[in-house]
């Protein structure tokens, strides 16, 4: 009886202590588990560590698309940079923004120089009164005085009348304080050249008295021939019909184009 108690309390004593062997494999299971995850945690941030400064170092290489920053990780941080100045494709530059106040202020200066020599020139018409053979007026190319050739040559030549070079001389002083294109045109009608004339054709005689014009201011009046150009259109550009004699005269012109904006002409 003795020993069956001795067996009865030996095989309880173990039964009851089997519970630590179970206890145990679970705290040492726990433990690997938590230091394979610890380990498998410490391999991730050193990639991601590794990827992220790859990443930031290409990233700083590219053009910021951020405004202030520095590459396309810029800085975003509204309390640094309250009022940012604009980039460079959305408003211009100061020094285009100064070139295009240079352009303007020239321009306006331009335009008031021409509209100073239209009221100059149409005062001098009236005084002089040579309303029937000097016509002055604004147009979108600029301001257009036409000379009747009347007024200037005799028929069917290019050499210039002596009574038509006070009015040349008062054009010369004007044209002195202009800072654009002169150009000096020549126009006939539709009637052939008489036989006997220095010149071929109506082509001939436009340019001839063109240039008879220009040499007057260049070599006469000693102004820049870079101020000036010169052209000759024969009966191309008629005013008026060459129907009749009065309409003929009208044809017969030499018109001198102070040019609006000289950079379209060149």
């Amino acid at each position: 009886m003795a020993r069956r108690r001795n067996r009865r309390r030996q095989s309880g004593h173990e039964s009851h202590d089997r519970w630590l062997i179970t206890y145990a494999d679970l705290i040492t299971l726990l433990l690997i588990f938590f230091i394979i995850m610890y380990a498998m945690s410490q391999i991730d941030i050193k990639k991601y560590d590794s990827l992220a400064k790859s990443l930031q170092l290409e990233f700083n290489r590219a053009d910021s698309i951020i405004e202030m920053g520095t590459g396309i990780q810029g800085s975003t941080d509204v309390s640094k940079h309250p009022d940012p100045a604009p980039s460079a494709a959305a408003s211009p530059s100061p020094s285009s923004d100064a070139n295009a106040q240079l352009d303007a202020e020239l321009a306006r200066r331009r335009e008031q120089a021409l509209q100073d020599l239209l009221k100059v020139i149409e005062t001098y018409v009236k005084e002089n009164k040579l309303q029937q053979d000097v016509f002055v007026g604004d147009t979108p190319q600029g301001i257009s005085i036409r000379l009747s050739d009347r007024f200037l040559f005799d028929l069917g030549r290019a050499d210039l009348k002596p009574d038509a070079r006070p009015a040349l001389d008062k054009l010369s002083s004007l044209f002195t304080k202009l800072d654009t294109t002169i150009s000096i045109q020549g126009h006939t009608d539709n009637l052939p050249i008489q036989a006997g004339s220095a010149f071929q054709d109506n082509w001939g005689l436009s340019s001839g008295r063109a240039l008879s014009v220009l040499r007057y201011f260049v070599d006469i009046r000693k102004l820049p021939e870079s101020l000036f150009e010169i052209a000759g259109y024969a009966d191309t550009r008629p005013v008026a019909a060459n129907d009749t004699e009065a309409n003929r005269q009208k044809n017969r012109r030499v018109e001198i184009l102070v040019v609006r904006h000289p950079e379209e002409t060149e």
